[in-house]
């Protein structure tokens, strides 16, 4: 038994430490895999983690479950087939994975599948951030917004939010691992909805210093 996965370093590294049964193998995905492993009766999934950054992996998969990374697309964008999941860093390797999808027959497969990867999992509902992407975005955001007015420094506010919460990182360590593009366009996105949403001054600012360090770097 199969699963395909295309995916970063980090990603790889998180499925890696996944605890699998031996009966299931997984395939790292590379460009022109699918079109033959689609024929292959022990492939029964595929995991796309690449989809926000590089575009659709498995777009001539309409057989079989296809969970994608997608945090701001919800499914109406996406095939038939797929399932949304979250693979910022950080959040693979959490004990349970947020899952949408509007297709009854493709959720009962992808429970299936999840099953044989020993993954717990929840149905949310299929909106930009889901539940957790959204609630952390919140997070740093405010963390932003402290931070602009002066109320602390950055490492004190980690600290801060570790130690009287039990978070794992500080709001801006999870800005780095998540990347400040990606906390932004969800923001941006769920702004449009609900201005309470949207970036803090000094979020974009320090968005706009990287871009600027990067382009005279390059």
């Amino acid at each position: 038994m199969k699963i395909v996965v295309k995916a970063d370093q980090a990603q790889k590294l998180a499925f890696l430490q996944m605890s699998l049964p031996d009966t299931l193998e997984l395939v790292w995905y590379e460009a022109g895999m699918n079109q033959m492993l689609d024929f292959e009766q022990d492939v029964v999934a595929y995991l796309d983690c690449n989809y926000e950054t590089e575009g659709f992996a498995f777009a001539q998969i309409h057989q079989k479950p296809v969970f994608v990374h997608a945090v701001l697309a919800t499914s109406q964008l996406l095939p038939i087939n797929a399932i949304r999941i979250n693979a910022w860093e950080g959040f693979l390797e959490r004990p349970i994975w947020e899952l949408a999808c509007n297709n009854s027959d493709i959720k009962t497969e992808a429970e299936k599948v999840l099953r044989h990867l020993n993954k717990s999992f929840a149905w949310v509902p299929d909106q930009p951030g889901l539940i957790a992407a959204r609630v952390v975005a919140m997070i740093i955001n405010e963390a932003f917004f402290a931070l602009g007015d002066g109320v602390s420094s950055k490492e004190s506010i980690d600290i801060a939010m570790k130690l009287g919460t039990n978070y794992p990182w500080g709001p801006f360590e999870w800005a780095t691992k998540i990347g400040l593009n990606n906390i932004i366009s969800l923001l941006t996105q769920l702004s449009g909805v609900n201005e309470r949403y949207h970036p803090a001054p000094k979020l974009l600012e320090e968005q706009a210093n990287l871009l600027n360090m990067a382009s005279k770097n390059n």
